[in-house]
């Protein structure tokens, strides 16, 4: 991975992480155009960490939530959403593996996850829960096992899918995406332990000091894009909902397809 292509692929995870279109995905067709190995383990682990650091731009948006200590609820409410991903994630890791090597069924997934967007609005337009406050225990974790799906089907979206069974579970639609994003934070913290765990046991080479460079470099402007792109896509969402998302997956989805046919990028 070049210092150009890894900063490409860091706006590109930036820009989708909160947004119901699978950043994953997203950084997956980019590094297909960039003809950049997804087997590599240095490239496997840069997908990770830059997810997190994106993720990270949360924290310092919503600190307040995350440093009252007098609301212990909000602490128990993201420890239970985020332990059904857990489980799933070592338990899945080698399937996701298989899975994140094929761009053709990202692509599909893709489409199907864009079809269901269509139609999101519709299905829940009538919010019960209109503060994060106001959630239980038994909807936080319902949430958490909508997330297995983006863990299961990677091109899902993870945003997606905890916004979508938010608002299944009654929560309005900023506030199934604040929820989405606070559970981000764990999930994605714990992915890349995980992940560096792994490189570090398996190919240590994929660490060295180069490599670490351009992993940093790729987690400051992943953060930076992704503050931007979080107050945005809140603003969007509380007006537009998510039609745009949907229509925009599924044209998406079908163009990498078409390239794959065509023989222009690898799959």
């Amino acid at each position: 991975m070049t210092t150009l292509q890894a900063i490409i692929t860091a706006i590109v995870e930036g820009v989708t992480e909160f947004l119901p279109i699978s950043s994953t995905a997203h950084m997956k067709f980019a590094q297909a155009m960039m003809d950049i190995d997804p087997s590599d383990a240095f490239v496997k682990m840069y997908d990770i960490v830059i997810q997190l650091a994106a993720i990270l731009a949360v924290v310092i948006l919503y600190w307040k939530k995350f440093v009252n200590f007098k609301s212990w609820g909000f602490y128990v409410r993201i420890i239970l959403a985020v332990i059904p991903s857990l489980i799933a994630g070592a338990l899945l890791k080698k399937h996701i593996d298989h899975i994140l090597g094929s761009v053709a069924i990202i692509a599909i997934i893709t489409v199907v996850g864009g079809i269901i967007l269509l139609f999101v609005d519709k299905w829940f337009s009538h919010p019960k829960i209109e503060k994060e406050e106001d959630m239980n225990n038994p909807t936080a974790i319902k949430v958490g096992l909508f997330q297995i799906l983006s863990i299961l089907f990677p091109g899902v979206s993870r945003s997606a899918a905890t916004i979508i069974g938010g608002m299944a579970s009654g929560l309005s639609r900023r506030v199934a995406a604040e929820f989405s994003f606070f559970l981000a934070v764990p999930t994605m913290a714990a992915a890349t332990a995980k992940e560096l765990y792994d490189t570090y046991k398996e190919t240590p080479e994929a660490l060295h000091n180069s490599n670490l460079a351009l992993l940093g470099l790729g987690c400051l402007i992943s953060f930076l894009v992704s503050m931007i792109a979080i107050k945005s896509f809140i603003a969007y969402l509380q007006k537009h909902g998510f039609r745009v998302f949907g229509i925009y997956r599924i044209i998406a989805g079908l163009l990498i397809l078409g390239l794959l046919y065509f023989g222009v990028i690898r799959g």
